[in-house]
């Protein structure tokens, strides 16, 4: 009590006598903090019921008040006496001693405030970096210690300066030589007449004698540390373990303020020198492992999208939900973090950070997952997965998780080294697996997959089969077998197959890649024709590809083909925008660079996607609809050869090779036979359309209902291929000089 009445005196003198210059004013303040130790034998009592929180006070609204009235980056008398006096290294010492106690509390609280008020560059000085850098080895030292909320605070102003002006970094990245190399350039270039020599600080020592010897018990650890510390990043580290969110949450930004510091010295101490590396992936994995072992595809899903940092959540609300969404919460919420920051970070710690993730996350916890042989297990593991897919936006964690999920060999795939990958191999053989769940969520998962933006993608899954073009027949045109109406006598007649015109003859046609790049024929007998033509037959080619009595489509509103034209516009704009770094615009590569002699395979996941179309007819509803899914994406990709293997119907194919249209030339062929032994076969296809569209309701069961959705799928699948085919010859003939 005596000493608030002592305090309240104090002021009541101060504001009757005359006002002080501020030097002298500031000086007296700073006195009064020292006397305090001098005269003061009980040092039990806490810094609150002492004047030692209001001198603090006044000296920040001194320095504040004095760099408002000079001219812009002047150091006033004030400062100067900061700096000369050393006075952040005698309040550094007291406050490790935290004598009285709470004194570490003021002390963060004064270096906090005198950051983020003064404008001037103050960190480059020598006796602010050294005595800051000190009271960052304070911080964190104790989880849920009571001075935690000034610790972060007072690591993020510093993580803000930095951020500010990143070269001041290197003051932070505490070694022998960086120490000393430090020292000398700022005492020789940034501040050389604000240090204090040797023989002052003896001079200036015994005004403090009980300060110093207050602390003598706990003397800072030395700067000289055997290899590189950054202190300042283990200090944020711990405190993302404390018990309180709102540390946790910032400590991660104050981490993802110092990861994006372009100093390459940081970024290597930062992933060497540091446990940051180990934070990310050890969250990660603990919040994967906490996930229950079997969660519902759509729950994963359809949860709302988690932004870190951003998860207020209610447990008995989220219980209530479905069991584990907390956990997913948890889990995404993370996940979300580790992307962000390496998106932020310098490349080369980005590089880092993301190899730890695929090696302690990807490769030693979902590897195992996915190769599972427990059917929930592997359903469970590959929603999860697709849900990380989805989520994943930074270029270095998405090319080490497709990395780790397709392998980095950039070879053509043949049928033996097709399972050289067991984790690709599995996935790809998980769409077409007996479980229809686990064939409907990988097939999703390649479909979110092949619209990331990464070229590594396509070419692994489909463009290192094609780049050689030997789908097409090597033979010249002389040695060519006779041809029947224009196509060779083994291949489908589309001239005598009723479901096509006479004026669909490959005589008068180009070939896709031509009309899709403005490229001249590929032999003499291709004659050139009005490009409007050309694209008139290749569209009508799929649209005529289903026979009358199996369409269904125009007897409803709303399902024709003119819907698919303007989602395929929308559509191949967006797939442009995401390849149109990869170098892909211009002509197939030339036939006579092709080694066309060499056994073409189509790869493994067109094998067992053109496997599955050509079962359209007997899979389930469901199933048809993400396999078509995944076609018309790839289908939309502006790469010519791609476009010409799986969008021109009349590519010449080498013997023993398919492509999209020739499979669905021959389920045509299985249909048109059945239809036949199908009685009422049309008002049963409108009704099960009905049905599918939510026009009539359930009724009795229908026979052949898996057929007659099938067919449905392949009309609209058509259409959608055709439409396709049309903006891509449009945008090709828009863009050609």
């Amino acid at each position: 009590m005596f000493s608030k009445f002592t305090s309240i005196l104090q002021h009541a003198v101060e504001a009757l006598a005359p006002s002080l210059p501020l030097q002298e004013d500031f000086v007296y303040h700073w006195k009064a903090i020292t006397h305090y130790y001098i005269e003061t034998s009980d040092d039990k009592a806490p810094v609150t019921d002492t004047n030692i929180p209001s001198h603090l006070e006044q000296m920040l609204d001194i320095l504040t008040q004095e760099e408002g009235e000079r001219e812009s980056g002047e150091t006033g008398p004030c400062m100067e006496y900061l700096l000369h006096h050393k006075i952040l290294e005698t309040l550094y010492t007291l406050g490790k001693a935290d004598c009285p106690p709470g004194m570490k509390q003021q002390v963060l609280t004064f270096y906090t405030k005198l950051l983020a008020h003064i404008r001037q560059p103050l960190l480059p000085h020598i006796n602010v970096h050294r005595p800051v850098q000190k009271l960052i080895r304070l911080c964190g030292e104790v989880l849920a210690a009571p001075t935690e909320n000034e610790e972060i605070q007072f690591l993020c102003i510093v993580c803000s300066k930095l951020k500010q002006d990143p070269y001041l970094v290197d003051f932070f990245l505490e070694s022998l030589a960086g120490f000393l190399r430090t020292e000398v350039v700022k005492e020789n270039v940034l501040a050389p007449d604000t240090g204090q020599s040797r023989a002052e600080e003896q001079a200036e020592r015994p005004e403090e004698p009980q300060a110093a010897a207050a602390a003598s018990t706990s003397s800072p650890s030395s700067n000289h540390n055997n290899g590189n510390n950054y202190n300042l990043v283990t200090s944020l580290l711990n405190l993302t373990k404390s018990p309180d969110g709102r540390i946790v949450v910032k400590a991660c930004e104050g981490l993802m303020l110092l990861v994006s510091l372009p100093e390459p010295a940081a970024a290597k101490c930062l992933t060497e020198n540091t446990e940051l590396c180990e934070l990310l992936t050890d969250r990660l994995v603990s919040f994967y492992k906490a996930l229950p072992q079997s969660m519902d595809p759509l729950d994963i899903e359809t949860v709302e999208s988690v932004n870190w940092g951003l998860d207020v959540y209610n447990l008995k609300e989220d219980a209530a939900v479905f069991t584990g969404k907390r956990a997913l919460i948890s889990f995404l919420s993370w996940l979300d973090y580790c992307d962000q920051l390496i998106k932020e970070a310098q490349k080369s710690a980005a590089a880092v950070m993301a190899k730890a993730v695929r090696e302690k996350f990807f490769v030693s916890v979902m590897e195992p997952q996915l190769m599972q042989t427990s059917e929930v297990g592997i359903l469970t593991s590959t929603a999860l997965l697709n849900r990380i897919i989805r989520q994943v936006t930074s270029d270095a964690l998405l090319q080490e998780m497709i990395y780790f999920l397709l392998g980095e060999e950039r070879e053509p795939e043949t049928q033996a080294t097709m399972a050289q990958n067991p984790l690709r191999h599995r996935l790809i053989e998980h769409c077409d697996h007996l479980s229809d769940e686990i064939s409907i969520m990988t097939l999703r998962l390649f479909e979110h997959l092949i619209q990331k933006p990464s070229q590594h993608i396509l070419h692994s899954l489909l463009l290192r089969s094609l780049e050689e073009r030997n789908y097409l027949e090597n033979k010249p045109q002389e040695e060519r077998e006779p041809l029947e109406n224009g196509q060779p006598h083994d291949a489908v007649d589309l001239e005598e197959d009723p479901l096509f015109g006479d004026d669909l003859s490959p005589d008068s046609r180009l070939s896709g890649s031509d009309w899709l790049s403005s490229s001249p024929p590929q032999s003499p007998d291709h004659s050139k024709c009005d490009g409007k033509t050309e694209v008139h037959k290749i569209v009508n080619s799929f649209l005529c590809l289903v026979p009358d009595e199996a369409k269904s489509s125009y007897h409803v509103e709303g399902t024709g083909y003119d819907t698919y034209l303007r989602d395929a516009h929308r559509q191949f704009r967006d797939y442009c925008g995401v390849c149109q770094r990869w170098d892909w615009r211009g002509n197939p590569k030339p036939l006579e660079k092709c080694n066309l002699d060499s056994p073409f395979f189509e790869g493994h996941f067109l094998k067992v996607l053109f496997d599955r179309m050509g079962r359209i007819l007997d899979q389930p509803y469901d199933v048809n609809l993400q396999v078509t899914a995944v076609l018309s994406k790839l289908s939309m990709f502006p790469h010519p050869h791609l476009h010409e293997y799986l969008l021109d119907p009349y590519i010449n194919l080498a013997p023993g090779c398919r492509s999209l249209f020739s499979v669905i030339v021959r389920v045509v062929g299985d249909l048109m036979l059945r239809i036949q032994r199908i009685p009422d076969f049309t008002p049963k296809l409108l009704l099960v359309r009905k049905r599918l569209l939510g026009l009539e309701p359930e009724g009795i069961n229908i026979d052949h209902m898996t057929l007659l959705e099938g067919v449905i799928v392949l009309e609209e699948f058509c259409k959608e291929l055709a439409a396709i085919a049309f903006v891509k010859y449009h945008a090709a003939a828009a863009a050609s000089p």
